[in-house]
C-alpha cells in the first residue's frame, strides 16, 4: 500500500496547503492511518483481541473527523466528497467491528 501522504504526492501538498495543514503533519497523519488499517486487519483475525478492531475504527473515525473540519474551516468546499467519503468508510468499519 502507497502512502501518498509519505511520498509526498503533489495533489496532496497541494490540498494540505488549501486546507491549512501544515506538511510537518502529513508523515504522522500518515502514521494513524497505517496504524487504524493494521488495526482493523488484525481486528478481524480470530486470534487478535476483539476490541482491538473497534478501537482501530473509532480512532480511524476520530481521524477522518478532522479532514471535513478542516475543509469546511477554510471554506474549501469543492473537494468535500473525498474527505467525506474517507470518514464514511470509517464511520462503516466501526459500525462493522461493533456488530461482531
Amino acid at each position: 500500500m502507497k502512502s501518498f501522504d509519505l511520498a509526498g504526492a503533489r495533489f496532496v501538498l497541494a490540498n494540505s496547503a488549501e486546507v491549512g495543514v501544515p506538511r510537518s503533519w502529513l508523515p504522522r497523519l500518515a502514521a494513524l492511518k497505517l496504524a487504524g488499517a493494521a488495526g482493523l486487519l488484525l481486528g478481524l483475525h480470530d486470534a487478535a483481541p476483539r476490541p482491538l478492531g473497534a478501537a482501530a475504527a473509532c480512532g480511524l473515525v476520530l481521524l477522518h473527523l478532522g479532514a471535513p473540519a478542516f475543509h469546511l474551516r477554510a471554506r474549501v468546499l469543492h473537494n468535500l466528497a473525498f474527505p467525506g467519503f474517507y470518514l464514511a468508510t470509517a464511520v462503516a468499519s466501526l459500525a462493522l467491528a461493533v456488530s461482531f
